[in-house]
């Protein structure tokens, strides 16, 4: 039987009781009722908005300069995290903050904000002779390399040994003016041994810079293209600057052909030997800058690299 009266709504008896109260919610719940709803609906975004915000502790809870009569306070927000300095920038903080080679490897070890380190086994920093008068700087390392933890250890390492043997040099020599020190503008590989990018390369430089005071070679040379652009300029590609000799700062720098890059095109050893004919010079006391290209290749003594 229908109990609607003339608005068509029930009526019940209220309950009378604790007792069916309990029974009443007791059968909401078995029914799956699981939240209490008002007659009429609720903004909850209009209260949140006109709630006043929490006063944190020890701030005054005096009304915000300049706020109305019964306005809402400011919602309180925490305050953001400074921003990272670039890369670049803080990279060149921490290699000028080393004194020593060995200060540096420590800043290159502990460095974060390269993405290639992720990736690396080792971080490759130096191998020869420290104080040497010549510096040989290449790209970054290869697998070999990234193994054993030194620059040029695999083939292309083999045939840089060879050339260096040609015109009298050696990794392994104690007397500086027959040894080599040798690194790499990018400590870490890059998978797949990809070339390294502008970024990439931007970022290290500084450390590379610092590495070249810190050694004082009395000349540099560059194997590849990108130490020879990083540290000349960008427009300063191996296959324009080879045979000329070039200043980084106050150093006679040298570009000559990566040793990978010969192994993969062997008829240019030719061109790499002009270079290193020159350099030979230029540590004989010829004054730098008569170029490369003066030199005979066809006068090859014992021990040429080709």
């Amino acid at each position: 039987m229908d109990d609607s009266g003339p608005s068509g709504d029930s009526q019940r008896p209220a309950p009378d009781s604790r007792a069916e109260l309990l029974a009443m919610l007791a059968l909401q719940i078995d029914l799956g009722a699981d939240e209490a709803i008002l007659d009429a609906p609720v903004d909850r975004f209009a209260e949140s908005a006109a709630a006043p915000a929490r006063r944190p502790a020890g701030a005054p809870a005096s009304p915000r300069p300049g706020a109305g009569r019964g306005a809402a306070a400011a919602p309180v927000r925490a305050p953001r995290p400074a921003p990272e300095p670039p890369a670049g920038e803080e990279a060149a903080r921490i290699a000028a903050a080393c004194a020593t080679l060995d200060e540096l490897r420590a800043a290159l070890e502990a460095f974060e904000r390269c993405a290639l380190k992720r990736g690396a086994r080792s971080t490759v920093f130096a191998d020869g002779l420290p104080g040497a008068r010549l510096m040989a700087i290449g790209e970054a390392p290869g697998r070999d390399e990234d193994l054993q933890g030194k620059p040029f250890v695999g083939r292309s390492g083999a045939l840089l040994d060879r050339m260096l043997a040609a015109i009298g040099l050696d990794r392994r020599a104690e007397d500086p003016d027959k040894g080599v020190y040798i690194s790499n503008l990018i400590p870490w590989r890059p998978l797949e041994n990809r070339t390294p990018s502008e970024d990439e390369a931007a970022m290290m430089l500084p450390f590379l810079e610092r590495h070249i005071e810190l050694a004082r070679p009395r000349f540099l040379l560059l194997l590849g293209s990108t130490p020879t652009r990083a540290l000349l300029g960008r427009g300063a590609g191996v296959t324009r600057m080879r045979g000329k000799w070039a200043r980084w700062r106050d150093v006679p720098a040298m570009a000559t052909f990566h040793p990978a890059y010969l192994l993969r095109r062997p008829l240019m050893k030719r061109e790499a030997w002009r270079d290193l004919r020159a350099l030979r010079a230029a540590l004989d006391g010829a004054p730098p800058g008569q170029g490369a290209d003066a030199a005979n290749p066809s006068d090859r003594p014992a021990g040429d690299p080709a």
